[in-house]
């Protein structure tokens, strides 16, 4: 028997016969070039360009203005940390020969954040390519009371990863070998500054994939993954990173390494150390490898990217979607019209379906294509039916799959060409998820350009995102502390995945109470007592 993807009695199946054979993909026309999914309703409607892009490949335009220095836009105080020296060079240079940057054009892209909201003035950035060479410079730096920013693929969102002042930039770049893998257990070794996608490509041609999948993958390194706690696209499925990481190697402000690189499942001896680091944003200690847990790669996955009237329709068909999907669910991702305006306007793709006032994207993942595909039809035949669904369309190959989820993954990037973006990651109640963003939109008016959400809607996680032409200190002041006193009001989390990192460190209470804070403090103090470890992140700033 052929299962139909949608209800029989929708007039386009008797017109078009788009049902396919189980397992297989739905009939396909051509896009751009290539071979794509049709629309359950209407064929892909314009041509656009590839999708395939990482977060990295964004480029400033030329006439772009010089980022503001953080110190000038923001109220804060350089601690009383030394000043890098001829001597202090000289020093380095013994210990990364050749690897000591002080090229004022190298060092651009290092001091200024992918987003260009922030940026630092450091005058040296050094790249080691061994823990033994990350312990010297943190031992050095740490006689000598020299701040230190470590940095990864520099794609966070938070100004979490650039200097504030004239910090030293500790970069893992060159930190990029894999140590080992098991082929029966699924455990990958690895060094910190291995590009998250290449160590997709390579744990994919082994059977199996990473637990984590970001847009930024193609430029972000795993120890910055795993300093942040990234959460990404595959949360659903596999949960967090402090549950599938299993190991981390370590070196502490004094230069101390400490290998926690323990490759098991269980160990329940003493504390569980590496949990600190997981999420510390690098201000504990400099992840210098990690031992991480991957899942055999699934054999069948199929992407469906539907309209839907309203968000009520979209929590009612995350609910029905976890009914009738159940263990092959692996992703459920919302966006609203406006973030497909967006990556319609900027990116030049093309929406797959028809004109709706939001859209999700649902990725099964599964043994058999078979299983799959029928579970998947008895689900878009119910939420078709019901009108939770208003038009649809599903891709079982590799390049369909991708372009649906760039549709996704690349509204950040859209945001950034829309002008100066006030970025939120919110972790709140299912069913409050949206609330916010009519709410701001009538309270910010005409000062906004755009206010969109969009985001994880299986882990509760909301990206709230404000566009305007420029950054507004006024418009600033309308957002915050607003954003932040309504998440505390329904019990939410001011950051979700991005982490505090500079811009939101300050905005800590409104998600932890007094005592944890306090502990906090301690622990920083007790690991780094000098604060010479990304110092002005994370935590708020003292008296």
């Amino acid at each position: 028997m052929v299962p139909h993807l949608v209800p029989r009695q929708l007039v386009w199946l008797c017109r078009r016969q788009v049902a396919c054979a189980r397992g297989a993909s739905v009939q396909h026309r051509t896009w751009a070039g290539v071979s794509g999914a049709p629309s359950l309703l209407s064929p892909w409607r314009a041509t656009v360009t590839s999708p395939l892009v990482c977060r990295s490949s964004s480029s400033t335009p030329p006439s772009a203005p010089k980022v503001v220095l953080t110190q000038e836009r923001y109220p804060v105080t350089r601690l009383p940390f030394s000043v890098v020296s001829e001597d202090d060079l000289a020093a380095f240079e013994r210990i990364v020969p050749g690897r000591v940057i002080t090229d004022p054009e190298v060092l651009e892209a290092s001091n200024v954040d992918w987003l260009r909201t922030v940026r630092g003035c450091s005058k040296v950035l050094l790249r080691p390519r061994t823990s033994q060479e990350v312990a010297h410079i943190l031992r050095y730096c740490h006689e000598r009371n020299l701040a230190v920013n470590p940095q990864g693929g520099n794609t966070g969102m938070v100004g979490g990863s650039v200097p504030v002042f004239d910090e030293i930039i500790l970069s893992t770049a060159l930190m990029n070998e894999v140590i080992s893998f098991h082929s029966v257990s699924g455990t990958l070794v690895c060094q910190a500054g291995c590009v998250l996608e290449e160590l997709s490509r390579y744990v994919e041609e082994r059977g199996f994939v990473m637990p984590l999948d970001l847009g930024a993958k193609g430029s972000c390194h795993i120890g910055g993954n795993v300093a942040t706690n990234a959460g990404g696209l595959r949360f659903l499925r596999y949960g967090s990173l402090h549950g599938t990481v299993l190991g981390l190697e370590v070196v502490l402000a004094d230069g101390t390494v400490l290998n926690c690189l323990s490759s098991l499942r269980k160990d329940n001896t003493g504390y569980d150390l590496k949990q600190l680091f997981i999420g510390s944003e690098g201000t504990l200690g400099v992840i210098t490898a990690v031992s991480i847990q991957c899942p055999p790669k699934p054999r069948a996955v199929n992407v469906a990217f539907l309209g839907c009237p309203g968000f009520a329709e979209v929590l009612q068909t995350f609910t029905t979607c976890k009914g009738l999907l159940g263990e092959i669910l692996s992703a459920y991702e919302f966006m609203d019209a406006e973030c497909m305006w967006l990556v319609t306007r900027h990116l030049r793709l093309a929406s797959p379906v028809q004109e709706s006032p939001f859209y999700v994207l649902i990725e099964t993942s599964g043994s058999r294509a078979g299983h799959d595909a029928e579970k998947l039809s008895d689900f878009l035949d119910q939420v078709l039916s019901s009108g939770l669904v208003t038009d649809g369309t599903v891709a079982t190959d590799q390049m369909k799959l991708k372009a649906l989820w760039a549709l996704r993954e690349r509204i950040s990037e859209a945001l950034s060409r829309d002008g100066y973006v006030y970025k939120y990651d919110l972790s709140l109640p299912t069913e409050r998820l949206y609330d916010l963003v009519p709410d701001l939109r009538a309270r910010l008016g005409s000062r906004a350009k755009h206010v969109v959400g969009y985001g994880h809607l299986g882990d509760g996680n909301l990206h709230l995102n404000v566009t305007s032409e420029a950054f507004s200190p006024s418009l600033l002041d309308a957002l915050e502390p607003y954003v932040y006193e309504w998440t505390a009001r329904q019990r939410g989390s001011v950051s979700a995945e991005h982490g505090l990192g500079f811009k939101k460190r300050g905005v800590l209470g409104y998600s932890k109470p007094p005592e944890a804070l306090r502990l906090m403090q301690q622990l920083k103090a007790l690991l780094d007592p000098k604060g010479i470890l990304n110092p002005y992140k994370t935590l708020p700033a003292q008296a």
